[in-house]
């Protein structure tokens, strides 16, 4: 089965972290916007309709855009981009997009927009935070905040002694491309994030969650999932916890099948309704990695039914 490796997009795993926990991600990566923004009104996630707003302007891969609708203390609305880049290759279009959807935003809502951007690609070196050109006298010049996720590399031991839940994501982000040729250590890496979830004293949803991202972030070979499960289920029966039924169980298999049918739709849209209907039905985790993974390679819905077809799609959960 194919495993993932250092270009692997994961964008799935972030987008849930981003709509479990926003105000979490705006505290730890742009504190300062964090203490402007209103959080006792709340705010609105409006990917539908960043979505018609950007379809006419393909641009670069997107990864993941989020808008989100929030309210500044003092009373002002605005509307706030968040637009989060997890790769691990630099793309020169990108600072591009960036204003292009900027300023569809705005002439879209006549509000003001914050475009903010992760970064977390391999090259410490590649910064983009600005687009612009002049012309006879004529001058556009667009700037925007970049987190760069490398950065935290020297910060480990603030992320450590962190209980912010992107601190966690950074940690898990930042060693998922640190092992990518050397599966063992990723294997211990991986049992030290887990435990240490524990042992900051998380509740249960948070722990389930937070092990989800872990997960998908580092995955390794067959051999050495089969040992790392084995080491957690030890580990988890000496702290008297059986949080690992429901991360099997419901958040890895459903975060699984986002994913899919994220990548469904934007490879083969409408057609792509029926074989999803089938794979809703799986409930092997493998399988449905394979599957996942599939998505990138299958030319047509049918050669992806290949992968699952000749196996049981409506086994029942286990008891």
């Amino acid at each position: 089965m194919a495993k993932k490796t250092p270009q692997t997009e994961y964008d799935s795993p972030w987008k849930q972290m981003l709509q479990l926990y926003f105000q979490d991600f705006m505290l730890f990566f742009f504190p300062q916007a964090h203490s402007e923004i209103d959080w006792s009104r709340g705010f609105i996630f409006l990917d539908q309709e960043l979505q018609q707003v950007v379809r006419d302007a393909e641009l670069g891969k997107r990864l993941i855009d989020k808008l989100v609708k929030i309210y500044r203390i003092g009373g002002e609305e605005e509307w706030l981009l968040i637009h989060v880049e997890v790769q691990s290759q630099e793309e020169t279009v990108f600072p591009k997009r960036m204003f292009v959807y900027n300023y569809r935003i705005f002439d879209r809502y006549d509000r003001s927009v914050a475009s903010l951007a992760i970064l977390g690609d391999e090259n410490i070196k590649w910064r983009p935070n600005q687009f612009g050109y002049e012309l006879f006298g004529c001058k556009v010049d667009f700037q925007f905040p970049v987190i760069k996720l490398l950065d935290y590399q020297q910060r480990l031991s603030e992320l450590e002694a962190s209980r912010n839940p992107f601190a966690t994501v950074v940690m898990a982000h930042l060693a998922a491309v640190q092992t990518s040729s050397d599966r063992l250590e990723r294997k211990q890496q991986k049992l030290v994030l887990v435990k240490r979830l524990y042992e900051q004293g998380l509740g249960r949803d948070d722990i389930i969650n937070l092990f989800q991202f872990i997960d998908w972030m580092m995955t390794l070979p067959d051999q050495l999932e089969l040992e790392f499960w084995q080491e957690y289920r030890d580990f988890e029966e000496s702290k008297r916890m059986q949080y690992v039924t429901s991360v099997e169980r419901s958040g890895i298999r459903l975060g699984l099948l986002e994913g899919i049918e994220l990548g469904l739709e934007l490879k083969f849209g409408a057609s792509s309704v029926g074989v999803m209907d089938e794979i809703s039905q799986i409930y092997d985790i493998e399988q449905l990695r394979a599957i996942k993974e599939g998505i990138k390679t299958a030319t047509t819905v049918d050669e992806l039914r290949q992968i699952y077809q000749d196996s049981t799609t409506d086994n029942p959960p286990e008891n």
